[in-house]
């Protein structure tokens, strides 16, 4: 089908390009010799994960579900980290992962019976205490008093027994050179553990496939890793994958006269693309303008009983009809994985757009999934 012939809310992902993201990311590995793995809590859907293992090296996950999510339905590393595993979740990530990585000295002893005797690669995660995010705290784990990650004054002198790899995340959505400055304040103060290590994980946040990102340093700074230390090195980039290759288009219900016009939209910021209230940020919209750039002024907002369920103000040229379709552009990432059903709001389908145009609904939703996830 045609994507006019979409029922809306939709989220369409555009597979051509998904490539065209893989590809860049895939000369990487190559130049450089590190592994990229999909970070699963930005994207993960699981229908093209054999597309995306034909040109990165796997994926990570945040917690078991996402593990088990890779294992059964990509090809290639499966990676995991959290700051906390039960027994029974340690039992079976060691079962399902190649490595693991720990939030804490504690976790890590606490769970050592059983990585130790499973193969299982294990790393621990450190803090860096070098902050590069600017406006928004909610994201940054070099934050004072921040729970990811081990700061250098209490870690021992050498790595404990069993260690592997030393991990750390720290960027978001962000260019090479805070990676950059980053890897050298991680070089000055934990230059002892890189040296024992045999691989460095340096997490995600990193905008690779956005136009004019620096390719050229953080290739320099993976091989200067990879020769300085003689360790492998892992990239953990979620955004990067499905950046600019998603959208949700969504449909005007009504207008409501206030002091501009209030669009009402049958998709909600709220419970299909909460970043928007929670980083907070404006997210690009198909043909519209700043609020006063073009002839009419609107506010977009959705049905939901929530005062705050608001996605911004956007001029166009015209006052867009009841029945309109609007397409909301970049939101393949943190939107199917954050969506929620809050007053029964009924979840968008998932749609892909074939190289050739044609569309196909890969999964839609009802009464049963907003049913199920209560009691």
């Amino acid at each position: 089908m045609k994507d006019t012939e979409l029922k809306t809310p939709v989220y369409l992902v555009d597979e051509k390009r998904i490539r065209d993201n893989l590809e860049i990311l895939h000369a990487v590995e190559e130049r450089t010799g590190c592994h990229i793995l999909l970070a699963q809590k930005a994207f993960s859907m699981f229908s093209i994960y054999p597309l995306i293992s034909k040109y990165i090296s796997g994926a990570t996950a945040s917690g078991l579900y996402e593990a088990r999510l890779s294992h059964e339905e990509m090809q290639g590393e499966n990676h995991v980290f959290c700051p906390a595993y039960t027994e029974s979740e340690m039992r079976e990530v060691c079962e399902i992962c190649d490595h693991i990585s720990f939030n804490s000295l504690r976790q890590l002893e606490l769970h050592r019976s059983i990585w130790e005797l499973s193969g299982v690669s294990v790393g621990i995660r450190i803090n860096p205490e070098y902050s590069t995010q600017e406006g928004h705290e909610i994201y940054d784990p070099c934050a004072p008093g921040s729970r990811l990650g081990i700061r250098r004054k209490d870690l021992p002198e050498h790595l404990p027994k069993g260690v592997e790899g030393i991990h750390f995340h720290t960027l978001c959505e962000q260019d090479a050179e805070p990676l950059a400055r980053t890897v050298a304040s991680v070089e000055e103060n934990f230059g002892t553990y890189l040296k024992e290590a045999k691989w460095v994980n340096l997490g995600g946040g990193h905008h690779i496939t956005k136009p004019g990102y620096d390719i050229s340093l953080l290739e320099k700074t993976i091989l200067h890793l990879r020769e300085t230390y003689d360790v492998e090195v892992y990239l953990e980039p979620g955004e990067a994958i499905a950046l600019n290759a998603g959208y949700l288009y969504t449909k005007v219900m009504d207008i409501v006269e206030s002091d501009m016009p209030i669009l009402i939209l049958d998709a909600s910021a709220a419970c299909h693309m909460p970043d928007v209230l929670e980083m907070p940020y404006r997210p690009p919209l198909r043909s519209s303008g700043l609020p006063n750039e073009k002839a009419v002024t609107c506010r977009l907002a959705s049905r939901t009983c929530l005062a705050g369920d608001v996605i911004g103000e956007y001029s166009f040229d015209r006052l867009p009809e009841i029945g309109e379709t609007l397409i909301f552009e970049d939101m393949a990432i943190y939107s199917m994985v954050k969506n929620n059903t809050f007053n029964g709001m009924p979840l968008p389908d998932i749609a892909l757009m074939h190289d050739n145009g044609e569309c196909e609904v890969i999964r839609s939703f009802g009464y049963d999934d907003f049913k199920n996830r209560l009691s």
